[in-house]
Order: structure tokens, then sequence, then C-alpha cells
């Protein structure tokens, strides 16, 4: 059989044809993809900027469901879900990326990140700290460790709290120190509260972790003054007493803090004149009410006591101060007296709350870390109305 170059020479124009028409509608499809998903995706941006979330999010996925390969709507759609509170609907985006083998490593890394982050928004703090610990060893390890750190304090792991505040202080990311002090005081806390009875060894070990703590960060009164209760706990008030003038001496703004339990021990001991000259310096030189209180506590009578407040309330009209002096007060009929000493007791209840510096908590005690925003010593040693 002979073959007809013929045919050849009337199929090569026809191949060249019909190969130009079908480029011509991939290039059509293409074309008309690309405009969709870009007009899709700044719709939802659009919205985003003008806050309506809801729409957003269905621009979105429908963004998503006509190109699902692209990881950036994936991550926007998540992280919609999860400021809008939704958060097993960004876990389920978040995984879904995850599952992804086309993604490379760095949106790996990324989508691990945006995972543990839900978790942690969702209050699955076990979870938020698996996931950040497989963030350890990668570019996000400063964010998990941060992250870890906030877990750690929330959960009250105070051993796993100050090891990571130390790798933080070793690299350089800060000072954390302090932080670390506290830490160590908070594990003597839960070391004495689970003790029914305070044993040797438990004494000494609490004793050791207090020293190390002011060691750490001798300008944080909170060790000196957990050290000096532990003291007196023990029967050792002597030491206790003298824990709290060394820092007094060295820390004079924690005097507030500490100024009527120096009285008490001091009067116990019989060594009022010594800590009585230290408050009236202090007193001298910032009148605090707090100081105001102990030194009066250390007169030699109700009358001398009553004097020292009344001098105080004619230069400052506190009623802090006013509720104090009614306390020595001579009322003929005690029934006013009672009356009198209630009413004054609950106005000057807001007045003795501490406010935390960061967020505005109060509290009637003060606080080495605030309940409301969990910072460290935003508490000021002044009560509210020496504000």
């Amino acid at each position: 059989m002979e073959f007809d170059l013929g045919w050849i020479l009337l199929g090569l124009p026809l191949a060249f044809v019909l190969g130009w028409l079908a480029s011509r509608m991939d290039l059509r499809q293409l074309r008309f993809e690309n405009r969709q998903n870009p007009k899709a995706y700044f719709k939802g941006l659009n919205y985003l900027l003008n806050e309506q979330q809801d729409q957003a999010i269905d621009a979105f996925i429908q963004a998503v469901q006509q190109d699902p390969d692209t990881s950036e709507l994936h991550f926007a759609l998540g992280s919609l879900f999860r400021r809008r509170g939704e958060f097993e609907r960004s876990v389920r985006v978040h995984q879904h990326l995850l599952a992804r083998d086309d993604l490379s490593l760095k949106e790996h890394q990324r989508a691990q990140l945006a995972l543990a982050m839900d978790y942690l928004k969702a209050g699955l703090l076990d979870r938020a700290e698996e996931s950040y610990r497989k963030l350890l060893q990668t570019p996000f390890q400063v964010q998990a460790q941060l992250a870890l750190l906030s877990i750690f304090e929330r959960t009250r792991d105070w051993q796993q709290a100050q090891q990571m505040a130390q790798e933080l202080d070793h690299a350089g990311l800060g000072e954390f120190k302090t932080r670390q002090a506290h830490y160590l005081c908070e594990q003597v806390d839960q070391l004495l509260r689970s003790a029914p009875t305070l044993e040797s060894i438990q004494a000494d070990q609490a004793k050791t972790l207090l020293e190390k703590a002011i060691l750490m960060a001798p300008q944080s009164a909170r060790a000196s003054i957990a050290l000096a209760q532990l003291e007196h706990q023990l029967g050792n008030t002597q030491e206790a007493l003298t824990t709290l003038l060394a820092l007094v001496s060295q820390l004079p703004q924690a005097l507030p803090l500490v100024c009527e339990e120096m009285v008490a021990w001091a009067l116990a001991l019989g060594q009022q004149e010594k800590v009585q000259a230290l408050l009236k310096e202090a007193y001298d030189m910032h009148a605090s009410v707090d100081v105001l209180k102990a030194l009066a506590g250390l007169q030699p009578s109700p009358i001398e006591a009553q004097n020292l407040l009344s001098q105080h309330l004619q230069r400052d009209p506190s009623l802090l101060v006013a509720s104090w002096w009614l306390e020595h007060e001579r009322i003929e009929h005690e029934e006013h007296r009672a009356s009198l000493g209630k009413a004054l007791v609950r106005a000057t209840a807001p007045l003795k709350r501490y406010r935390c510096a960061a967020c505005g908590f109060e509290a009637q005690k003060h606080f080495w870390q605030c309940p409301g925003c969990q910072a460290w010593d935003s508490y000021p040693n002044l009560r509210v109305e020496e504000l």
C-alpha cells in the first residue's frame, strides 16, 4: 500500500488551526478565572475593611472554592473565623492547610502557628502547648516561646514557666529576671499550701528558693517579704524583722506593704523605738497613710495616736485617716460611735483598694500579678486614695 504525501500536506494546516483554537480557548478560560478570583478576593477585602465580616467571609469562601490551592485565602479566612470566635471553623481551615502536601515548609510552619493561635484563643491550652512546641526550632520560635510562657502562667506551671523565662533571658530577648523571681515565689506558695504542717525539709527548700529569688531580682520586694513571713512562721521573729529592715533600707518604696508587720514584730520583740524612728523618717519624706497608721499603732496611748492622726487630717482631709481617727475617739454614746464608724467604713472601702496601673483592675489586697490583665508588678504600693 502506497502512502499518499498529499494527506500530510492537507493535515498539517488542519492540525495547526485546531491547536490554535484550543490555545485560544484555554487562554480565554484562564483569563476568566483570573478575573473572577481577584474580584472575589478584593470584594472580601473591601467588606473586611468596612467591618462587614459576614459578607467578607462569604466572599472569601467563594474565592477559596474557585481556587482551593490558594493558601493565602485560607489564611485570611481562618483569621476571620478566629476574630469572630468561630474557632472550630478556623481550626478546620488550618488543619486542611497542614494536610496539604504541596505547601512549602514556610507555609506549613505558618499554618502550624495559626492553628496554635486558634487553640489558644479557644482556651484549649493543652493542644495550644503541643502546637507551639512544634515551632520551637523554626523561624517562629520566639513567638512560640512567649506563647508557651503565657500558657504556663495561666496553668500555674511555675517550674516550666521559670525554665522558659530563663531560655528567653539567655537568648537576649528581654529582661526576665524579675519574672523568674516571681515564679520562684509562686513555687514557694504552692509548696507551703500543699503542706498541712511545715516540716524542716520543706522550710529549707522554701528558704533556698526565696534566697535564690532575692539574688536573681534584688530590685523586687516580693521574695524578701515572703522570706520574712516564712521566718516568722517558723518562730524566728528576730530574723524576720531583720529581713524587713534590710529590705526597707534597700527599697524604701516597699515600706507601705510591710510596715504593719514590722510594727507587730517590733512590739513582740520590744524594739519599737528603732522601728518608730524609721517610720517617722519615712512619713516625713512621704506622708503615706499606711505608714501613718503603723506609726499610730506605736503610740503609747490612744490620745497620742489620735493627735498624730489629727495632725495629718489638718494637712490632708483623708477619709481613711478619719476612719482610723474614729477608732481612738471617745464618743459619749456608743451607738452613735457604731453608726458613724459603719458609715465611714462603707465610704472608705473603695479608697482602701489597690489599682492596677496597666488595666485599672482594683483589688482589696496588693497583688504581684494583676488578676485582670496578668501583668506583673503593675500594682503601685499606694492605695487608691493616694494615687
